[in-house]
Formats: structure tokens, sequence, C-alpha cells
């Protein structure tokens, strides 16, 4: 019995001693956030609210729906939403259409259904727009006459691929604005949505095909409007400042 309790004894100082001499991870290893790592992520970031589209230009969006769901029609109108005006003006540097048409009109949907069913709505851009640097999150102003409908935003990312970012409901009055964060594509930098591909420094983003509505099938009946207006993004503009100037642009 004592030999058991001696050789007990020396197995817990064992144990011990050897918890003692383990060395002491480094930050970052087990989740922990490096701090020399963090201040050299946020030195290098510029993040910037950018205009994509004021849905000025007549034609620039086009409204569809399979010819087995309904009628749809899509023009422009005047107005905006009044809440807009408190906003701080987005930076134009890059926008999908001539900055110098100004902010006077919406773009509005009307869809007639032929009947109930998971009908799809979609605004689509003639070709997708650009947004410039690595976008954070994306913004939009909408109508959505209190539907249970839901939208989401279209995206096309480097490589071409095809995504659905779900911007919410559409189950309010008047104007709202809804936004989206974009999901940083995977450390391997080949899943994900892709932004940014490190052999082409001069060309990142991703763009902006349009938007889906997802129809309530028990709402998606009689006639149903929807309007759209001021489509910014909040983006990362760093790299995109600070380009070598002594490179070869990839455009031939």
């Amino acid at each position: 019995m004592k030999k058991a309790i001696i050789a007990a004894l020396v197995l817990a100082c064992i144990s011990v001693a050897a918890f003692a001499q383990e060395p002491a991870k480094p930050a970052g290893e087990l989740g922990a956030p490096d701090p020399n790592r963090m201040g050299v992520e946020t030195a290098q970031q510029k993040l910037k609210e950018v205009s994509i589209d004021k849905f000025e230009t007549a034609g620039f969006w086009e409204a569809g729906i399979s010819a087995d769901q309904g009628y749809i029609q899509g023009r422009n109108f005047e107005g905006g939403p009044a809440a807009k005006k408190d906003e701080p003006i987005a930076d134009e540097r890059y926008v999908g259409i001539d900055p110098q048409t100004g902010d006077k009109f919406v773009f509005g949907v009307r869809t007639d259904f032929y009947m109930r069913g998971n009908n799809e709505i979609f605004v689509l851009a003639k070709r997708p727009v650009p947004i410039e640097g690595i976008a954070k999150t994306i913004t939009v102003w909408v109508v959505g006459r209190n539907y249970n409908h839901e939208l989401k935003v279209l995206l096309q990312d480097f490589f071409g691929e095809r995504y659905e970012l779900s911007m919410g409901k559409l189950n309010f009055q008047g104007w709202k604005k809804l936004s989206v964060a974009v999901p940083p594509q995977n450390p391997d930098g080949r899943t994900g949505i892709i932004q940014r591909n490190f052999h082409y420094n001069s060309r990142m983003g991703i763009k902006v095909v349009g938007f889906k509505i997802e129809c309530d099938p028990m709402e998606a009946f009689g006639t149903y409007y929807v309007y759209f207006d001021d489509l910014r993004a909040v983006t990362d503009l760093f790299a995109e400042d600070n380009r070598d100037a002594d490179d070869m642009p990839d455009s031939w």
C-alpha cells in the first residue's frame, strides 16, 4: 500500500515538472491576437465610403422576371430618401456612371404576378459595376412596401465567380438603408469571395452584378412596387493608393 502511494506521488511530481517546463506559446498561435500583426494590418488599411451608382441613368438598370411568373417593368422616377441628406457625401472617385448626372432620380420596378409561388425578381446592371479597392460593406436605399420578400445583392469576384449576399427583408414602410458585410476571402487565397490575388497587384476588388428579390410565396400576388437609390460601399483603398508606379500594366 505504501509503495502504491509513493509511486503515485512520484508520478504527480513528474507531471508537474513537465508542465512547468513547457515553453510559453507565442501570441497568436492559439487564436490570441498578435499585437505586432494587428498594428501592421491597421496601418495598411484606408477605409473610405465610395459611391458605386446613384440610379440616375435611364436604361443602365434592367428589371427581369421569368416569363411564366409575371410581367415586369422598370424606369426612373424623381425622388429619393429624405434621410440621405444628413449623410456625408460619399467619395466619387469611382462610380458606375458619369458623376455629372447629379442625384435626382431613383429606379423603380413594378411587378404584376400571374400567380403565387417562389417568384424571383432581378434588377441587373447592363454591365457589372466595379468597386475600387477591397470592399468591406455594401449599402443601398430601398422602398420595400412592407412585403416579406428578401433582397440579395449579386456579386462577381476577382475570378468571375458569382455570389449572393442577403441584405435583409423588405418588410418595412418608406425608405430604408440596407447593408451587408462582404465576407473576407479565405487565407488560402483560392476560396471564398476572392477580391485580390497576389499574382496581380494592379487589379483587385469585386463587381456588383445587380440585385435579386426572393418573394415570399404567400405575398407574391397582385402588383408589387420596389424602388432603389444610392448604391455605396465602404472599401479599403490602401493598396489602390500605394501601387508601385514602376510596374507594367497587364492590359493588353
